[in-house]
């Protein structure tokens, strides 16, 4: 059975579909079967990010490593048993399509709480939730009071996931690993930094989650998307001599990587 990443929260911005697509083709680089899907029915950041990397190779002949990309199926609505949900069945008929075709099936949810992304998360073996380095998007997981900044409760959010992690439970799965990544952290000790940095830890504490390093705020990043590419791809596109910047971002996407501990996964890049 494949295992399952999904990359997930309900806020716009906060870097999903970049940290999805360089999850995907860095295992895809280092030799693993990865099958994707994208959620976002209406957007389809994550698929359009896959659309122009095949467009891109095209157009310049090469031959980058890319992941297995499905839409979801279209189920016949007289097909449905009474009670059953239609998303809930073209998810399902995406998945099992791909389990036992790959090692890995990253799914990458909309901005938004919509019936797609619940179901999605109750799926998940790894569930990987980028967060801007800000209060503004800490909201995401938690309420804290104003005047402290101590958690007086988990957000909506973060109760999604708790449900998500009962209904596996009693299905008999194993726990979801939830890894909160924080991207675009400022480079100075600045105090709203400190300041985030003792929130996190606090609820991961409380509600039971990993804290890992996502990426810093980089123009590279708004420079790859409209060709596909990622940190990964500068060499094979002819960058031989990469800047500090471009080589911290590798850093940080290695460190990202090995700190998802997906199991048979050795980093080597």
């Amino acid at each position: 059975m494949a295992h399952i990443i999904v990359v997930g929260n309900e806020k716009g911005g906060a870097g999903k579909s970049t940290v999805a697509m360089h999850i995907a083709t860095s295992l895809v680089r280092m030799g693993h079967l990865v099958g994707v899907l994208d959620l976002d029915l209406r957007q389809r950041s994550f698929g359009r990010y896959i659309d122009n990397r095949k467009r891109f190779m095209e157009r310049e002949n090469l031959n980058l490593p890319i992941p297995i990309y499905r839409e979801l199926p279209e189920i016949a609505k007289e097909s449905l048993a009474p009670g059953q949900n239609i998303y809930d069945q073209r998810l399902s008929a995406a998945v099992t399509g791909l389990e036992h075709e790959v090692e890995f099936i990253l799914i990458d949810c909309p901005g938004s709480h919509t019936r797609l992304s619940q179901v999605a998360h109750s799926l998940a073996d790894t569930l990987v939730t980028p967060l801007n380095d800000s209060f503004v998007d800490f909201d995401l997981l938690a309420q804290i009071d104003p005047q402290t900044n101590k958690v007086l409760k988990p957000s909506i959010y973060s109760e999604m996931v708790w449900n998500a992690r009962q209904l596996r439970a009693q299905a008999g799965l194993d726990p979801i690993d939830w890894v909160v990544v924080r991207n675009r952290v400022g480079a100075q000790a600045m105090h709203n930094k400190k300041k985030m940095a003792e929130a996190v830890q606090t609820l991961a504490r409380r509600i039971g989650f990993r804290v890992a390093p996502g990426f810093a705020e980089r123009v590279i990043f708004r420079e790859l998307f409209p060709r596909g590419l990622t940190l990964l791809d500068l060499r094979d596109i002819g960058v031989q001599n990469l800047n500090l910047s471009n080589v911290a971002a590798r850093q940080e996407l290695r460190e990202l990587v090995k700190e998802l501990r997906l199991p048979g996964v050795q980093v080597d890049f």
